[in-house]
């Protein structure tokens, strides 16, 4: 298992050199410490690139690769989509990397220093599905990333190829930042919030023109798939779930970082794979702020695979003893409350009260029929809102209420919690009320 590690997790103020490379696909290369692999070291390392085409739709499908931003849906279909509604009109590839989550930092961490990769992986979507444009869309934060993707793409210049044009997008660090339809309204001059479907940025995105969103994790494995193939792809994971995948691991582990782990691997496995947790864990948040909270007692033989509620977003945050669920989940409906885009009622009213009686019984200041109305208006509120924002947060605090059973009855009743009332796990940034969205 290969990994990056943070000192002060997500942040990548102080990386330090990747070990055990021999494992590392996205990881491999240069030490991190080096900074950005520099494009005779990334040429000589993998060489050319392959020209895209047609030839890769059925590469991408026998591999089984799927995104990893999140919603882990076929790449091949998702190119196949692109490319059937660019014919005859052009399309538009952009790779995401906002990576608005909060305890998430893989897209940044292979921006920064694999910037080569990412763009051959976005330069390959693009002469696969027909697009005469790449658009790499960033988090204004994410300095050293774009940095480093700006002198990548001088460093391509100066060596003569002659690629389709790359261009850099910045946008607000917001939570829901970096949805497709969100990328596209940013991208057409408006407010970078979800949009209303239809139509799909596949069907019309920016310009009108069809526009491939993909996550910068994918984009870099398809540009390895690429050169190697779907039958190496498939030497790493499972037959369920192919190939590796980053993540990041932070909270009560001993060494905290960027992971690059095979898909199918068990919890407990990871774990151990980053020196085990520092005291016993109270629970785990796998998925991210949109992810589920498992108990600690209930994580024997649980496997990070696509689609389960433990892959999400590829963050797994761990409780340390002294810590109490409750707590932490509370801090994080609060957060998402407030990142909520008010586009609909659900989400601007119904996180807002959620998070307001999640904060209640963290603070033991709830009764039986505050308890009673969060489990109502969870009900309510899911599957009613404008994007699936209001879905993610409510699937949090009701798996909160499902993995701490012991915790939420001794704050209910008033009795003494065992965790401390602060949050253990990295704080979300913090966000003026008038930030903004652009």
């Amino acid at each position: 298992m290969s990994a990056v590690l943070l000192q002060d997790p997500p942040t990548l103020d102080a990386l330090l050199p990747a070990t055990d490379g021999a494992a590392a696909r996205l990881l491999a290369g240069t030490p991190f410490a080096a900074g950005a692999e520099q494009f005779d070291e990334h040429r000589e390392r993998l060489g050319r690139r392959p020209r895209g085409g047609e030839w890769m739709f059925d590469v991408l499908e026998r591999s089984g690769l799927r995104g990893r931003g999140g919603a882990w849906f076929s790449t091949s279909r998702k190119w196949r989509g692109a490319a059937r509604a660019a014919a005859g009109h052009g399309a538009v590839v952009v790779v995401n990397a906002s990576e608005g989550e909060p305890l998430s930092a893989k897209d940044k961490t292979l921006v920064e220093h694999r910037p080569h990769l990412v763009i051959d992986g976005a330069l390959l979507a693009a002469e696969t599905v027909g697009a005469d444009e790449v658009v790499i869309y960033l988090s204004r934060p994410s300095r050293a990333a774009t940095r480093a993707l700006y002198q990548a793409l001088r460093a391509r210049r100066r060596a003569g190829l002659r690629d389709i044009p790359v261009r850099l997008m910045h946008t607000a660090h917001r939570y829901v930042a970096g949805e497709s339809s969100a990328v596209v309204r940013r991208a057409n001059g408006g407010p970078a919030k979800p949009g209303f479907a239809p139509p799909h940025p596949l069907e019309s995105g920016i310009g009108g023109r069809p526009t491939l969103v993909q996550n910068a994790e994918t984009i870099a494995h398809a540009a390895l798939i690429a050169r190697y193939g779907d039958s190496w792809f498939r030497e790493r994971g499972t037959d369920e779930a192919p190939g590796t995948a980053l993540v990041t691991l932070c909270g009560n582990v001993r060494y905290p970082g960027v992971y690059e782990i095979d898909l199918g691997a068990t919890l407990e496995a990871v774990l151990a794979g980053a020196g085990g947790t520092l005291s016993p864990p109270a629970g785990l948040l796998v998925g991210g702020y949109f992810g589920s909270w498992l108990a600690a007692d209930n994580l024997a033989g649980i496997r990070l695979t696509p689609g389960a509620v433990t892959c999400g977003c590829g963050v797994i945050g761990v409780l340390g003893a002294d810590a109490c669920g409750l707590t932490e989940a509370a801090s994080i409906a609060a957060y998402l409350a407030n990142e909520s885009a008010g586009q609909c009622g659900p989400c601007v009213y119904g996180l807002r009260a959620i998070a307001e009686t999640m904060t209640r019984l963290a603070a033991s200041d709830a009764d039986q029929g505050d308890l009673v109305r969060l489990q109502r208006w969870t009900a309510m509120v899911a599957g009613r809102g404008a994007c699936h924002h209001p879905d993610g947060a409510i699937n949090n605090a009701v798996s909160a209420l499902d993995a701490f059973p012991h915790d939420l009855l001794r704050h209910v009743t008033g009795q003494p919690c065992a965790g401390r009332h602060r949050p253990s796990l990295p704080p979300p940034p913090k966000q003026p009320w008038r930030a903004s969205w652009r």
